[in-house]
């Protein structure tokens, strides 16, 4: 059972899709992790964060490692734990220049789906492109929406003393560099189910997306 959760920062995408992960029994893989760990990569090695040309370059050089316990999701580069570092400011406002490359695309994207493939109890994957790029056959596809505002909200609730205001403008800017990249921008599968979280509470997404799971998988 592959499921797909896809949507724009502050859906409560993570918190979901490592509930659901958690309660089915499947695996889980924070697909933007894996691009925050590159950006963190290129940042920490000095490469051009304005120099697409030279982030290609270094694109095949850390090796990255995703762990899929979804009690404890862990990630490394080279070795190194970057769970805490990858969070930082600095790494968010640079995500999304390094994800735009195409060769970073074409690496990650190639991790995700071996990943996804060696799952043998099934997985569930968030991100941005996963129901249209990534895994376009998953068995189930939901895409995760929310008003900018209710995101923010979370957003500067997770980013302990953010400002509301600066973290919604953040995440209307990086919607827009995310929707308009041209490889593999955020967009909506169109067999994928709409999930609207502004008035719901976490554990009514985790329910609603649960229970989409049970029927797919009473339907196959």
């Amino acid at each position: 059972m592959i499921v797909a959760i896809d949507g724009p920062a502050g859906t409560g995408k993570s918190s979901t899709s490592k509930a659901v992960a958690a309660q089915l029994g499947l695996s889980y893989l924070d697909t933007g992790a894996q691009y925050r760990a590159i950006t963190w990569w290129m940042v920490s090695n000095g490469i051009d964060i304005d120099d697409p040309s030279a982030i290609a370059a270094a694109a095949g050089k850390p090796e990255i490692v995703s762990g899929t316990d979804p009690e404890g999701p862990t990630i490394t580069v080279d070795g190194v734990d970057v769970a805490a570092p990858i969070r930082t400011q600095e790494v968010s406002s640079k995500v999304s220049a390094v994800s735009a490359v195409p060769e970073v695309r074409a690496r990650i994207t190639e991790l995700q789906r071996s990943i996804a493939a060696s799952a043998k109890q099934g997985i569930v994957v968030e991100g941005r492109d996963i129901g249209t790029t990534v895994l376009p056959d998953a068995d189930l596809k939901v895409f995760l929406t929310a008003s900018p505002e209710a995101r923010a909200a979370r957003r500067s609730g997770e980013l302990k003393g953010s400002d509301v205001h600066s973290t919604r403008e953040a995440l209307i800017k990086r919607d827009a560099a995310d929707s308009s990249r041209k490889t593999s921008p955020l967009a909506k599968a169109d067999d994928a189910v709409e999930v609207d979280t502004t008035e719901l509470t976490l554990a009514q997404v985790i329910e609603c997306v649960v229970t989409l799971v049970e029927e797919k998988r009473a339907g196959k």
